[in-house]
C-alpha cells in the first residue's frame, strides 16, 4: 500500500538557517536575546519540527530590577517564504496573545532574533501527552480512565474558551484550533494541563491572511471529516479532534488504522499538507469518508459504558450529531469523572505522571519518547 500520494506532499516553507553549533545544555546554554532587561538563554531543545520550528527550554535571567529568574519555553518559528505566509504568522501570534485560560500556555513576548521570529511562552514543568502515550505503550497499559477523563475535561474547557473569545467590541473571533494533538498538550508536575500551540488555528480576526483553500494545516491524523473535505469549520470540528485524542489516551491506540484502507475513490479534491502528518492524508480521507458508529465501537468497545457514550457523541461523522460545544463535552467528561472516580484531581494526575515517567525511564531504550531531557541516563548506570 502506498504511504504517500500527490495530495500528501507538504507545502514548503523556508526555515531560517541554523548555525552549526552543538545543542544547548544546562551546563552550556545558548544565549538568545534580551527583552525589557531580561536575558534569555536556551538550555535544551525539546522538539524540532519538519518545518524548521524548534521548541526550546530557556532560562530567563534579569539584568536588574524586580524581574524574577526562572524557566520558560521559547518557540523558534520557521521563517515563511512568502509575504502572505508572513502575514498569516503575524495573525497567529496576535491570536495567541488574546488567549487567557489556565489550561492554555500564555504567550508573553515575541522577538526577531537571527532573522527568525521567537515567541516566549509559559513554562510547563512536565511531559507532553505524546510522551505519556508512548510511555503507556511501552509498559503495555494505557493511562488510567480517571487520568484520561481529567485531561480531556481540562482541554475541552480550554477549547471552549477559545471558541467563545470575542474582540474588544464583543464580536466573536470564531477561533477553531484545527490541530488538537498530543504533541501540543503538556501535563505539569503539579497536574496542570496546558495546550501550548494555536499555530494552525482558524479565526475571523479582521485583516488576517487566511490559509490557501487547498492547504491542510496541522496533523491530519486528528482532523475532522469536514476539515479534510474543506467544509465549514465550527467548534464541533475541535470536539471531533479531541475525541480522537481521547481514544488514544483511553486505549494507547490511535483511532484510525491506515494499514488496510479501501481503494481510493475517484474525484478526491487535491489537497496539500503543511507538514508531513503522522498518518497519510489520502488514507485518512478514505477512512473518514466511510467512518461511522461501527468503527467507533470497534475502537472503544472495551471501555466503560459512560466513556463509550461520550466518545460516540464526540466522534460522529456528521458535525450536527456531535456535542454542540466543547463545554458540553467538558460537562460529560467531568460528570463521568465525578461519578466513576470521585475526588480525582490535580494531585492524582501529578502522581500518575510521575509514575509513568519513572516507568518510561526504565524503558527508554525500547521506545522513542521524542522529548529531550526527560529520560536521561542515570549516572550510576553510566
Amino acid at each position: 500500500m502506498p504511504t504517500s500520494s500527490p495530495d500528501s506532499e507538504p507545502a514548503r516553507s523556508r526555515a531560517a538557517p541554523f548555525r552549526h553549533v552543538l545543542p544547548p545544555t544546562p551546563g552550556r546554554p545558548r544565549p538568545l536575546f534580551t527583552i525589557d532587561g531580561v536575558r534569555y538563554e536556551a538550555v535544551r531543545e525539546l522538539v524540532r519540527m519538519q518545518t524548521g520550528e524548534v521548541l526550546m527550554l530557556a532560562r530567563r535571567i534579569p539584568e536588574r530590577g524586580a524581574h524574577l529568574s526562572g524557566l520558560c519555553f521559547v518557540r523558534r518559528l520557521a521563517n515563511p517564504s512568502t509575504t502572505p505566509r508572513r502575514t498569516r504568522l503575524g495573525g497567529e501570534i496576535q491570536l495567541a496573545f488574546r488567549l487567557r485560560h489556565p489550561a492554555i500556555a500564555q504567550v508573553f513576548h515575541r522577538k526577531v532574533h537571527q532573522d527568525a521570529l521567537h515567541v516566549v511562552m509559559e513554562y510547563v514543568d512536565g511531559p507532553s501527552l505524546e510522551t505519556l502515550v508512548s510511555a503507556s505503550v511501552a509498559r503495555g497499559q494505557p493511562v488510567s480512565e480517571s487520568f484520561a477523563l481529567y485531561v480531556g475535561a481540562e482541554l475541552a474547557e480550554a477549547l471552549h474558551h477559545a471558541h467563545t473569545l470575542t474582540d474588544d467590541a464583543g464580536k466573536p473571533l470564531g477561533i477553531i484550533h484545527r490541530d488538537v494533538n498530543p504533541r501540543h498538550i503538556y501535563v505539569g508536575m503539579h497536574g496542570e494541563v496546558k495546550l501550548v500551540n494555536f499555530g494552525a488555528a482558524y479565526s475571523l480576526i479582521i485583516g488576517r491572511e487566511e490559509s490557501p483553500s487547498n492547504l491542510v494545516r496541522g496533523d491530519v491524523a486528528y482532523a475532522s471529516p469536514e476539515y479534510l473535505e474543506r467544509q465549514a469549520l465550527t467548534p464541533r470540528s475541535d470536539v471531533f479532534s479531541l475525541g480522537v485524542l481521547l481514544v488514544e489516551l483511553f486505549t494507547s491506540k490511535h483511532l484510525f488504522d491506515v494499514q488496510d484502507v479501501p481503494r481510493r475513490p475517484a474525484g478526491l479534491r487535491p489537497l496539500q499538507v503543511e507538514i508531513l502528518p503522522s498518518l497519510p492524508l489520502t488514507q485518512m480521507r478514505v477512512l473518514l469518508a466511510c467512518f461511522g458508529p461501527a468503527e467507533i465501537e470497534a475502537a472503544v468497545g472495551q471501555l466503560s459504558p459512560d466513556v463509550k457514550h461520550l466518545l460516540h457523541m464526540a466522534l460522529r461523522a456528521e458535525p450536527e450529531e456531535r456535542f454542540a460545544t466543547a463545554a458540553d463535552l467538558c460537562d460529560a467528561l467531568r460528570s463521568a469523572l465525578a461519578r466513576r472516580h470521585p475526588g480525582y484531581g490535580r494531585q492524582e494526575a501529578a502522581d500518575e505522571v510521575a509514575q509513568l515517567l519513572a516507568e518510561g525511564r526504565v524503558r527508554r531504550d525500547v521506545v522513542e519518547f521524542g522529548e529531550g531531557g526527560l529520560f536521561e541516563e542515570d549516572p550510576a548506570e553510566a
